[in-house]
């Protein structure tokens, strides 16, 4: 099993940037394919991008393609999400989330979950 915990939400206005970090304990870090998702208010939660079990590569929702970098420290235990040109639109609760698959872009394909950083984008 994993816990995992995120931080580095906040406010920012467009165009700003944010990075949001998620520290995992446990199982072995590198046993998980490792991913963020968002969920807006009233919105269903949805991908936003992942890594493979492997770390080898990775894959992101077309609406962040070229903003977002998703990256993983294993001996640190941690994954990163760097955000740039913000929009108002990327305002949520992001999540990150681990999974035994190897591979994932759905949100039933993850086993663990973090509780949730809220980042809010002003206009």
């Amino acid at each position: 099993q994993v816990q995992l915990v995120e931080s580095g939400g906040g406010l920012v206005q467009a165009g700003g940037s944010l990075r949001l970090s998620c520290a995992a304990s446990g199982r072995t870090f590198s046993s998980y394919a490792m991913a963020w998702f968002r969920q807006a208010p009233g919105k269903e939660r949805e991908f936003v991008a992942a890594f493979t079990r492997s770390g080898g590569s990775t894959g992101y929702a077309d609406s962040v393609k070229g903003r977002f970098t998703i990256s993983r420290d294993n001996a640190k235990n941690t994954v990163y999400l760097q955000m740039n040109s913000l929009k108002p639109e990327d305002t949520a609760v992001y999540y990150c989330a681990a999974s035994l698959k190897y591979y994932s872009d759905e949100r039933r394909g993850y086993e663990y979950w973090g509780q949730g950083t809220q980042v809010t984008v002003s206009s």
